[in-house]
């Protein structure tokens, strides 16, 4: 066999293994994304997510959209850094470093942009559903309206190796943070600030720097009980007239790769 195929191969049960151990289902079954916010998906998300060793909530089929996603620009040499708005825990732009590793792509940048305090409280005139989830008790109480510090991050990044000078950290809310953020081109833009305002912000601020050919991927796009995530995207589209064809990655998650 080939030494080319072997190093592909041993890459891929690398990146499955990986994917596994961040998302907590390497003796675990996941979630049914499909369920969505039932009372049955909350209580097994929390059960496996929130109190298990789980680094990631995305489901398997996301962290194999985000890795068709990076393996595309990086083959087609769209410009650009990685970019997550919204990390939780970190596992997705753990992920995303790890694939610049696998890939021996040294010349982009993951950055993970959080307010590193867990989410914003919504208003409640604007938005009441989001402003109800937010005050909800598995939120509260289970939840702990998704808050991981920056330590516990960088730690997470430390452990599987990918914590160097390819990664960079921008923490505070998205309003003040990534207007003026020094990113410079992306190619792959992740949002998954999971609120209307906080969706928006990372439009407006960081849209125009995805190169043509790169991907915007919206984490919940497709939940319509909690949050007002789709309304922010709809109207930014558009406002900006972009028709790209919005792609299902399972039932929340959508993305779109930008033509111009």
């Amino acid at each position: 066999m080939p030494l080319k195929s072997i190093a592909a191969q041993s890459a891929e049960l690398y990146l499955d293994l990986l994917k596994r151990s961040l998302t907590n289902t390497l003796f675990n079954i996941e979630p049914d994304a499909f369920e969505g916010s039932t009372p049955r998906y909350v209580e097994a998300a929390i059960t496996h997510y929130q109190q298990g060793p789980a680094v990631s909530m995305l489901p398997l089929a996301r962290l194999d959209n985000l890795q068709a996603c990076v393996v595309d620009v990086v083959e087609r040499r769209v410009p650009g850094d990685l970019v997550e708005t919204g990390v939780w825990r970190g596992g997705a732009v753990i992920f995303m470093r790890a694939l610049l590793r696998v890939l021996e792509v040294t010349d982009r940048l993951v950055w993970a942009a959080d307010s590193f305090e867990g989410l914003p409280e919504p208003d409640p005139e604007k938005y009441p559903r989001e402003h109800q989830a937010y005050k909800s008790a598995a939120m509260t109480k289970y939840y702990n309206h998704l808050a991981a510090s920056l330590d516990d991050v960088k730690r997470n990044f430390a452990a599987y190796g990918m914590l160097d000078d390819q990664v960079r950290f921008l923490k505070g809310w998205f309003k003040d943070t990534l207007p003026d953020a020094p990113i410079g081109a992306i190619a792959v833009l992740r949002l998954d600030g999971d609120y209307y305002e906080s969706t928006r912000d990372a439009l407006t601020s960081l849209y125009d720097r995805v190169s043509p050919g790169g991907y915007v991927i919206v984490d919940d796009y497709g939940e319509d009980s909690w949050t007002y995530c789709r309304k922010a995207v709809d109207e930014f589209r558009e406002a900006r007239g972009i028709t790209d064809p919005l792609i299902q990655v399972d039932k929340p998650c959508s993305y779109w790769r930008k033509s111009r």
